[in-house]
This record gives C-alpha cells, structure tokens and sequence, in this order.
C-alpha cells in the first residue's frame, strides 16, 4: 500500500513539473559541479553501451570441477559459480561492494576480499552460504595473497601494526585463531608469493620500484628473511611459484631488458632463464599440478601469446588456438585444464579454458554487449614515432568506420595511469559509443615510463628532472596525428586518469593550442601535495617514481613541473573527476585545481563521487560520468549543442 502511494505521489509531481522527467535522476553519492544536468534522451541513445558484461577467470573448485568467475550483474562486481563451458553463472556473493576472491586448493573454502567504498583498505573474509566471515582486523589496509599448495594456509600482508609497513601474516582460514604474524617488516611492498611444498618456508618480495624487486626465503617457524640473490643490484622479479618437487620458477629480467621464465635457486640466488632471449616480456606463467607443464604468457607489442613448454625437455611450443587478444590470469587445474581472461577489440573480458594436450580452447562465458553487435569493430592500428630525442614510441589508434563517417575525424587521445602500465589492445567499453556512435577516433599512447617494453624504456621518465619528457612524447605523437589526412587537427582533445590524469593537464597545459577539452580523472595537480598526502603505506614507493619531496632541490623542481603552478597557460575547458575515499590520489588534488582554474575564468566540471576511490567501480556512477563525459565531448569537441549528435 505505501509503495502504492510513493508511486501515486511520483506520478504527481510529474505532471506538474514535466522538466523533472526530462533528465536522468543523479546518483545520491554524486556531487555534480557545475555540470549540466543528463538528458533522458542521451541516456536512451546510448543505454546499450552502457549495457556490456565481463567475466573474469578468479580459479578452479577442485571439489565440482567448477569455474569461479568475477562479473557484474547488478551494481558491482561479484562472485559466481559456472559449472560447464557457457553455462548459467550462478551467483555466490551478494555485498554492495566489488568482491574478488579465490578457492582452497583443497576446494572447501572461499577466501575473498572487498574494500570500503574504494578506498583499498581490503579486508579478507571467508564466504559460505551468502556470508562474509572475517578474517582479518577490520581496521587496516590487507592485501590476500596465495594459499598454500595443500590449501591449509592462506598468506596476506597488513598495515595492521602501524598502518605503514606491510607485514607478513598466514592463517588457516578454517580456524580463524591461527592468525599470526609471521615477519615484521619495514616498507609497504612486501607481499608473499607463493609456499614451498611442505608448508615449512615461503617466497617473499619486497617490491622497491619498477625496476627493483628484492626476494627472500621466509622460515615460517621462525620468520627468519634470508636474502636471495645480490640485492645491491636492481632485478625486477616478477611471478614467483614453487614446482611441486621444490623447484622455485621465477619470471626475472636479470642479465636482460624484459622479464624472462627461469630457476632461481634460493640458496646460490642464481637465475637461470629458460624461455628464450628477446624483445617481449614474460607476463605470467603457472605450473600444472603434476609439475610437467608451465604455461606463460608474453607481452608481444600488447598482444598476448601463450606458450606452454615441457619441464622435462624444455620445448616449448605456442598455442596458435589463442585469439588476437589481452589474456591473463593463467592457472591450472588439478585435472590438467589452464583456465584464463581473454579480451579483444570486438568482445569483452571472458573466462576461457584451454586443454594443454590437445590444444583445444574451450570458451566458458560469453558475456553481454548490451545487444550490441560488436563484431565489427576495427582492429587497432599501431602508431610508431620517434620522440624529441629519437626516442621510438607507439600507441594504439582506433579508427572510425569511413564508410560511416566519411571526412576528417576528432580525435581523443587517452593517456595511461601508473605510470607504470600499458596500453593494450583490449576491448575498449563505453568507448566504443564514441567511436561506433559519434565517429571520434580514440589514440592510446605509450609514452616513455610505460611498462612492456623493457626496463631501459620503464626507467626513462624516471624523477623530476626525466618527469616531463613524457609530456614532450605526447607532441611527437601529435605531429604525426596531425599529418593524418583522416585526423581533424582543429578538434583534438585529452583525458587521461590517475598519472595519466597528471599528463592530461600538463598535456592541456604545454599542447594549449591544440586541445579543445581536457577531461583528468583522479588526477595528480602537484607533485609536492600528492606525496604529502598520499596513503603513507605507498609514499616511499611513490618517492622513487617521482622525487622526494623532503629534499629541497627535488621539491623546487618538483613545484615547477605541477601543473597547479602553470595553471594559468591552461586554456580549454577541463572536466575534473574524483572519488572522495580515494588513497592514492587524494581529493585535495581535485579540489586545489579546480579552484585555481575557475578563480581565473576558464570553465571546470567538478563530478565528485562519495563512495569511490581512485576510479568509479559502481556501474550507476560509471554511468552518469559517461553521460556526462558525452555532453563534455558534444559541448567542445563536437558542437555546442546540450546533447550527443549521430
């Protein structure tokens, strides 16, 4: 009766006041500055594309020979169960926050993680019959890491002692008193890779940088750390799994540019490489069950391949089966099967299964587009350049169909985070409305600092000094972006988030001539205020990217290259994008520059989200952001009109 009457009375209000219906209603959680309000019609035109469904490979349950996937169906992602190749997902978690998580080797128990409105303070938790069972304090910062090979210890690193330093802790998550810690560490990159056999010592790394990850061997008994290898030297260690006879396999680019498959033998901290020397990384790897086969993946031009080689001869041999795509997740079955996430420009994540001895990929989630046809979308085309300094560079552009959209097209070029990342030719999301719907050709840049390309390459935009060279790298694109008779040079825009949204300002800032629109989402404004207020358990970590901000010489240079202090060279209408619980990124970022921007006249959308971190996870706040980045793009990229044109 009183929904009766609730509805009665909308209905009401409606009638007197037709405009209300007119727009989209706003997320409770959205604080929208000066952003015009999103039309019903906008939202109908592009809804399908907002529509789209991923399913991520989480692992196995060695108990029903089930899949564990991630996907969304309502607002977050969650857990599901699927038992069969293209079988209903069937859903086990039910919070108001993203879950992820992954079963016991020895199947009987769900371990899972989930944070507070984004803002990374995960807490660990067991999952049985729809509820969550905590595990860990409820009050730090806790980071789950693997479980044990026979499945009764499960690692994870916690802020807990002091909220900095990332110690090392084990429980069994079946008796939840056998919590403890198990080395007091100092620094906030130290995690545990994997359990030798027996349960007697564990793999650590303490990540320091980019290019500089130190292993140990852990006694657990003790919480003895013995150093593995010359840690006077910077080796980047990547994945770490011990073979069920004890052999520790690493991926290492010691004596190399990239990451590469070998033995590390604990005791010597000598590095054997087995996958063969070049060009690419080695993503990922995982060892089958049996110790016979490992599978991995490289890094090729962003494109993913994946290898498997014979541990007793070494031979290795490509899976040709594999699609042209972005994979990861690998993990074996008990039973032999590798399971892993594929995507591609023309389908979204998906949750494959592949069958080492035959070669036979089996698809075992194929999820909605929003009823969108998507196989036709175009294959990115590889942009290679030369930068200011005869640096190559590249990036990925996607083109609109010039059948549809004949003429010159604008063009938004998307700037990475990290800035330790990649762009990778992956499915692209709501992108693909601007590039399908409104004909804007979409360029992702890798600039120098990227990962996947070597640790020379990484380590180039190192520091304050190195830090707007990869701002320069950005020019070297346009210029070849404005050679491009296809390419409109008079509408050019750029977004970017987190690191990739300070290269949006400084981008808007050093390129004002160029850029029409400006969109920086979590976005760095100065240097110097980021690492004071940034999540101290990341700061040190920050500091090597970056600078120091406590030494004087390093904080004047640092001041000069933020964007806060030349925002008066910024000139076109920027859209400012931040979560208010975000640890990385702080909301004062926002804040400070989009008050400098507007004391000086130039226009600024502030789109402020109460229960997101660094980035939004909630598909209603992705949504209206989208909706709103459409109206962003149709005011000063497209026209001038209130609402996206075909």
């Amino acid at each position: 009766m009183r929904t009766t009457i609730s509805l009665a009375l909308a209905a009401v209000a409606l009638l007197a006041n037709p405009a209300a219906a007119a727009d989209v209603p706003k997320p409770a959680a959205l604080k929208a500055d000066g952003l015009p309000p999103v039309p019903q019609e906008l939202a109908a035109r592009s809804r399908p594309y907002m529509e789209f469904r991923s399913a991520a490979f989480q692992g196995w349950n060695t108990r029903d020979r089930s899949m564990l996937v991630r996907t969304r169906f309502a607002n977050v992602p969650q857990l599901h169960s699927v038992a069969g190749p293209m079988m209903d997902r069937r859903q086990i978690s039910f919070e108001v926050e993203p879950v992820g998580g992954s079963w016991a080797p020895s199947g009987d128990v769900l371990a899972v993680s989930k944070d507070n409105g984004g803002d990374e303070f995960f807490q660990i938790y067991t999952l049985a019959n729809g509820r969550l069972n905590l595990l860990s304090d409820g009050k730090s910062r806790n980071n789950m890491g693997p479980w044990s090979h026979d499945g009764r210890l499960l690692g994870y690193s916690s802020t807990r002692r002091n909220g900095t330093d990332t110690d090392l802790y084990v429980v069994d998550p079946r008796d939840p008193r056998s919590n403890r810690m198990v080395a007091e560490v100092k620094g906030g990159g130290w995690a545990i890779a994997d359990f030798a056999p027996g349960n007697a010592r564990a793999v650590v790394t303490e990540y320091k940088s980019v290019t500089n990850t130190d292993p140990y061997l852990l006694d657990l008994a003790s919480g003895r750390l013995t150093p593995i290898g010359n840690h006077s030297t910077d080796i980047a260690y990547g994945g770490m799994q011990f073979a069920p006879d004890g052999t520790l396999w690493a991926t290492a680019d010691e004596g190399s540019d990239v990451q590469r498959l070998g033995i590390l033998d604990p005791a010597s901290g000598r590095f054997n490489p087995v996958s063969p020397a070049g060009r690419w990384d080695v993503d990922e790897f995982d060892i089958s069950h049996d110790g016979r086969t490992i599978a991995f993946m490289t890094n090729e031009a962003g494109i993913s391949r994946l290898y498997l080689m014979d541990t007793r001869n070494r031979r290795i041999r490509p899976v040709a089966s594999l699609p042209i795509g972005v994979a990861g997740g690998l993990e074996f079955s008990p039973w032999g099967t590798l399971g892993f996430t594929l995507n591609s420009a023309r389908s979204t994540a998906d949750a494959y299964a592949l069958d080492p001895a035959t070669g036979k990929l089996t698809r075992w989630t194929q999820s909605e587009t929003g009823g969108v046809d998507l196989s036709g979308n175009r294959d990115p085309e590889l942009i290679e350049v030369k930068s200011f300094d005869g640096e190559p560079v590249s990036g990925f552009l996607y083109r609109p169909d010039p059948r549809r959209f004949p003429g010159k097209r604008p063009v938004i070029i998307d700037i990475h985070g990290g800035p330790e990342g990649q762009e990778r030719p992956g499915f692209q999301g709501r992108d693909n409305y601007l590039i399908n719907e409104l004909g804007i050709a979409i360029f992702l840049p890798n600039v120098r600092g990227s990962t996947g390309f070597g640790k020379r390459f990484v380590s180039l935009d190192n520091g304050s000094t190195k830090r707007e060279d990869s701002v320069k790298d950005i020019g070297a694109f346009l210029e070849r972006l404005k050679a491009d008779p296809a390419l409109d040079v008079g509408r050019m825009a750029v977004t970017g988030g987190s690191y990739g949204g300070y290269m949006c300002y400084a981008s808007a800032i050093r390129y004002a001539e160029t850029f029409r629109g400006a969109l920086c989402n979590v976005a760095i404004s100065n240097f110097v205020t980021f690492l004071e207020n940034t999540q101290s358990y990341r700061r040190d970590l920050r500091r090597v990217e970056y600078g120091d901000e406590r030494d004087p010489a390093q904080r004047a240079k640092l001041e000069e290259i933020s964007p806060l202090r030349r925002i008066s060279e910024i000139k076109a209408p920027l859209f400012v994008v931040q979560g208010a619980n975000d640890p990385r990124v702080p909301k004062t970022e926002a804040d400070q520059i989009v008050a400098a921007v507007r004391a000086r006249g130039t226009p600024a959308w502030y789109l402020l989200a109460d229960n997101e971190g660094h980035g939004f996870a909630k598909k209603e706040n992705q949504d209206y952001l989208f909706w709103s980045t459409l109206q962003f793009w149709q005011n000063n990229l497209l026209g001038a009109s209130r609402t996206a044109a075909r």
